[in-house]
């Protein structure tokens, strides 16, 4: 069992939804991020999705794009990426950490070598959102292997066709994304949502989580009350952009929370 799977079971044992934070690992600089990786569980963090900066995403929009950018230009690398987890590792041994991001850094790195270096770095999932189901001996089946969590995202343009092959060797958990666009341009319905998470839920024994398009505590709260819980990411990281210290960041982050952990 993953953290991952503990902290779900543990969530469903109390009768709760999750919440999960995402942030771009080396945004705007390695101290400053580590230092909001480190408060996020005291924030009320169940999972961390922690970004690792890439020059040529796809799924993001302008501010996790600006985020990644940051980070690049400050020197921020997978390696020291995994370092932040590491250092995060010898306060925390139970909030779950997910790696986020493309496959090309792990491919130049080699798989063999990234996954022995994420495991010992404490991650315990990866989201590697352009790999699709049918390159999963590329890096899923290894990650599975090796002990990690390979979860996949499905959309709403996932039909039932398309459905059974999105979810096969997923693990962890689900992520739902509730919008058809990219990352911060619209915002997630809880009407629309939760007809998906019941077709997902039937095909798959395993929690959904849903992101893309919540940026309040009250949004956090609806998604999550129609799913097992909720992401944030582009409203925590614009905060970030903006330079708010840590401390402000993770005041928001807290309401967020407790708006999902209400639903």
């Amino acid at each position: 069992m993953t953290r991952i799977d503990a902290k779900f079971a543990e969530l469903a044992t109390a009768g709760k939804k999750a919440f999960v934070a995402y942030v771009m690992a080396g945004d705007p600089d390695y101290e400053t991020s580590l230092e909001v990786v480190k408060g996020l569980p005291g924030a009320g963090v169940d999972v961390i999705e922690l970004g690792v900066p890439f020059t040529d995403p796809m799924a993001d929009g302008p501010t996790i794009q600006l985020a990644g950018q940051r980070a690049l230009e400050g020197g921020m690398t997978l390696q020291k990426t995994l370092d932040l987890a590491t250092e995060f590792r010898k306060e925390d041994q139970t909030t779950p950490i997910v790696m986020m991001g493309y496959y090309n850094p792990i491919y130049n790195r080699g798989v063999a070598r990234f996954l022995e270096d994420a495991k010992a770095a404490g991650i315990d999932g990866l989201i590697v959102v352009d790999l699709p189901p049918e390159e999963d001996f590329e890096l899923c089946i290894p990650a599975q292997a090796a002990g990690l969590n390979f979860i996949r995202l499905a959309t709403p343009t996932t039909d039932d066709r398309r459905l059974p092959k999105v979810l096969q060797n997923t693990s962890g958990f689900v992520y739902y994304v509730s919008i058809t666009g990219i990352t911060g341009s619209a915002e997630a319905q809880a009407g629309d949502v939760g007809p998906e998470v019941a077709r997902i839920k039937a095909a798959a024994n395993l929690p959904v989580i849903v992101g893309f398009g919540v940026n309040t505590p009250e949004k956090a709260e609806a998604i999550a009350s129609v799913a097992d819980g909720t992401v944030v990411g582009s409203a925590i990281v614009k905060l970030i952009g903006e330079g708010k210290p840590p401390a402000e960041v993770l005041a928001f982050v807290k309401t967020l929370a407790d708006g999902a952990h209400r639903a």
